[in-house]
């Protein structure tokens, strides 16, 4: 293999991680998502506008009405994690890239002009930066249980603002009694890289 990740780290990572859908009842700490975002904030985002917003969902009211919010099959999961996330994707993150991106003079201009272009920029790049958030949980020790199943609306108008949409809804914590399912078959390289 001509990796440079070590063989552990490929299994924590990667190759022995799933979706957790049962956890212990041990707590994610404060210090334990701060190292997370620590990690997952270097994600790459088109010109460095980093879109992705985390709602940590700690309390029990706040947690009541997500479970209500989630589907059938992801309610008794979201009730019973010791933390649950909703990764947003912020529609107005033009407003930061004067700080974030300072050296294009006018990128904010240009994306406030472009309602359509920033919504669309605003969710494939915070569609990476879940994708990397679900690694930094796993690099964390701890398992991420993303989903997608939820009613958006409801929790747009719940948790968030007119200038937020959901992208996912995590758990995490560390794994319970029969967390993962089997594994599911990958597809083969040969089935998914051409070369042209």
């Amino acid at each position: 293999m001509s990796l440079t990740l070590s063989p552990e780290a490929q299994a924590l990572l990667f190759r022995d991680a799933r979706t957790a859908n049962t956890f212990s009842d041990e707590p994610v700490t404060e210090d334990q998502v701060r190292a997370i975002y620590d990690l997952v904030k270097y994600a790459p985002t088109a010109m460095n506008g980093q879109p992705l917003r985390i709602v940590l969902v700690r309390s029990a009211e706040a947690r009541e009405r997500l479970v209500s919010l989630m589907a059938p099959g992801n309610q008794a999961k979201t009730a019973a994690a010791p933390l649950v996330a909703i990764l947003a994707a912020d529609l107005d993150f033009h407003e930061e890239l004067p700080k974030v991106f300072p050296h294009a003079a006018g990128a904010r201009e240009r994306f406030a002009a472009d309602e359509a272009s920033r919504a669309r920029t605003a969710t494939f790049n915070a569609a990476l930066q879940v994708g990397y958030f679900i690694l930094g949980v796993r690099a964390a020790g701890l398992a991420a249980g993303p989903m997608a199943g939820y009613d958006a609306d409801g929790i747009d108008k719940e948790f968030l603002d007119d200038a937020h949409t959901v992208m996912a809804v995590v758990n995490i914590g560390r794994p319970g009694e029969n967390a993962w399912f089997d594994r599911l078959p990958r597809l083969p390289y040969d089935e998914v890289v051409t070369t042209v």
